[in-house]
């Protein structure tokens, strides 16, 4: 017998080689005043951001520009949409890997509204937004948190009183995913780990999360077949392998997808304090943590072997495996070591890097919440996770 379940809306998706070429029609579509977000460097290295600029331009459209270079914060979103407010911007677009898509859809569904974004954030603020937002077309150029496809867009303040929380509303899903993977073949090779990392994390928590359904357990099987298949050709020949930029970009939107509607696992709930206190990137994040928190959950799971979450985990384990064994709990135990051969493999790195130090991880687990996942790991097996990844 199968569960209720609900599916809401996604984006248009234009999905291909050279859809970029696309992007003017889109905006002029939607209106003549466009803000244009993208990174700090990627967007002019990707050698398709001047062409972009140009043909916005060339479609006689206003274009005002502004550069995301780190993960939006609330400071950056309030001083961007409050100068654009009354700049009469018809429609938003981003370029950009997960930080310029989330600034974009943030400053979307700012400028319509008075008052800071933290006012707004998810167990942070004290008003509810009315949904009121300007037209969003996200293009990403890496593939990875697949903000592209949600309604959600991650702020954070890092700081001893940090947060990293969502501003969510259904309106705020973009109108279009314009995804081109010749956009992504500038994209660094570190960048492609952790951004895949990221995608692996978020497909394989949405797969096991105890809130999904057969419709995001589709995608997140068929996104993991991907990363299986691509996540390594993307790191050791992305800037020539179109073929393994396509297979990415479509795990990272298949991620988007059924993260959205099936919820993550703890290390995302690692992410949101962690990201907090430090300026370590979501990816970095995902990619130290992935190994040891599903060894754990492994280990947790196998004592109860009708739990639909280990029967998932058996069958990913064999989408990854090397060889045919004869047990299944070979294949779960070769799946553990792949994790950390991908860690390994690519180069993701360690959390002392960016400041963590071990007498810190006492507050991470008290503040880390288990979120979907599929089973409670011991605080001592979280601090354990942590400090293998210090």
């Amino acid at each position: 017998m199968i569960d209720s379940f609900q599916f809401s809306s996604l984006p248009e998706i234009i999905f291909g080689k050279g859809k970029r070429n696309e992007l003017p029609a889109a905006v002029k579509s939607r209106g003549s005043n466009v803000l244009l977000l993208t990174g700090l460097s990627s967007f002019h290295n990707s050698g398709q951001g001047d062409e972009i600029i140009s043909r916005l331009k060339a479609a006689n459209l206003e274009l005002y520009h502004e550069v995301i270079a780190h993960e939006p914060s609330p400071s950056l979103v309030d001083q961007i949409a409050g100068k654009h407010r009354g700049t009469g911007i018809d429609v938003v677009v981003a370029v950009g890997g997960g930080s310029v898509m989330d600034a974009g859809k943030a400053v979307s569904a700012m400028i319509p509204v008075e008052g800071g974004i933290k006012h707004y954030l998810e167990d942070v603020g004290d008003r509810d937004h009315p949904g009121d937002r300007i037209p969003f077309i996200a293009m990403p150029t890496t593939s990875g948190t697949g903000s592209e496809m949600t309604k959600n867009a991650v702020i954070s303040e890092v700081g001893e009183q940090g947060f990293k929380k969502s501003l969510r509303h259904n309106n705020f899903v973009p109108e279009l995913a314009l995804i081109d993977p010749e956009m992504m073949l500038s994209c660094p090779a570190g960048l492609t780990a952790t951004s895949g990392m990221d995608a692996f994390t978020q497909l394989l928590e949405s797969y096991v999360s105890s809130q999904a359904n057969p419709m995001t357990d589709a995608l997140a099987l068929q996104g993991l077949k991907q990363i299986k298949k691509y996540l390594l050709r993307a790191f050791l020949e992305g800037e020539h392998n179109i073929e393994a930029r396509s297979g990415m970009a479509l795990a990272a939107m298949f991620s988007g997808i059924a993260l959205a509607h099936a919820g993550l696992g703890l290390v995302h709930g690692f992410a949101s304090p962690l990201g907090g206190l430090y300026n370590i990137p979501h990816g970095v994040v995902c990619g130290s943590l992935m190994a040891p928190v599903f060894a754990y959950t492994i280990d947790n799971l196998i004592e109860h072997p009708d739990h639909p979450a280990i029967q998932k985990l058996i069958i990913v384990s064999k989408v990854f495996a090397d060889f045919k064994y004869k047990q299944e709990t070979e294949y779960l135990q070769a799946f553990k070591e792949k994790l950390i051969h991908f860690t390994s493999l690519l180069e993701v790195p360690r959390l002392s890097e960016f400041g963590f130090k071990e007498e810190c991880i006492p507050k991470i687990v008290e503040q880390t919440s288990h979120k979907s996942h599929p089973v409670t790991l011991t605080n001592d097996q979280m601090a354990d996770a942590l400090k293998s990844r210090i």
